[in-house]
């Protein structure tokens, strides 16, 4: 199971996440209470390990915008969370992996396993607000056999009914912060013992 933690903005949440078994880190490049810097990515980015995937999560910026920031930031994965077509993400995967995100306000659209990226993430209407929806409103794309990231209000209380659907990752922010981009230790703590003793 792989496990991306978004939203980073300190260093020490950062080396926490990786030191506690995140698959990838999350960047925030677009508007938002948890944007950061191309150049605070890079820094954060170069001090973890190899095998921690820097993410770039992008909203609605063209390919051009999208590569230069991911160029500036050294980062190796862009997540498209807005309204990309489905030709934006064909220009940046000529370059790096795509995770084109979804915004669901019922039960997902099963053409979305079609949209040409590597996986593809499910967030709730409002992403980053820490809202959860029902888990079971990713089963059309599950039934399509999409690489499928759960997101949108995952916490540690929650996450073992996540987990019912065997996805092939999670994406965690909101559910592990004391406030929009400052990582709780005890919650993310308490994230991953939980995905430890539900697998």
């Amino acid at each position: 199971m792989v496990v991306k933690v978004c939203g980073i903005t300190r260093l020490e949440d950062a080396l926490l996440a990786e030191a506690l078994g995140a698959s990838a880190v999350g960047f925030v490049l677009a508007p938002s209470r948890r944007r950061v810097t191309p150049e605070a990515a890079r820094e954060i980015g170069l001090a973890l390990g190899p095998f921690v995937t820097r993410v770039g999560v992008f909203v609605n910026d063209p390919p051009e915008a999208v590569l230069r920031l991911m160029e500036r930031a050294r980062l190796q994965v862009a997540q498209l969370h807005g309204d990309e077509p489905p030709e934006w993400a064909l220009e940046v995967r000529k370059h790096y992996p795509v995770i084109k995100a979804f915004r669901l306000s019922g039960p997902a659209d099963p053409s979305w396993a079609h949209y040409p990226a590597d996986a593809l993430l499910l967030d709730g209407k409002t992403p980053g607000s820490g809202q959860a929806w029902p888990r079971d409103w990713a089963l059309p794309l599950l039934d399509q056999g999409a690489r499928l990231i759960l997101a949108g209000g995952l916490n540690p209380e929650n996450l073992p009914e996540a987990l019912t659907l065997n996805p092939y990752g999670l994406d965690v922010s909101s559910g592990v912060e004391e406030s929009p981009g400052k990582k709780s230790p005890v919650r993310l703590r308490a994230f991953f013992a939980a995905l430890q003793s539900n697998l």
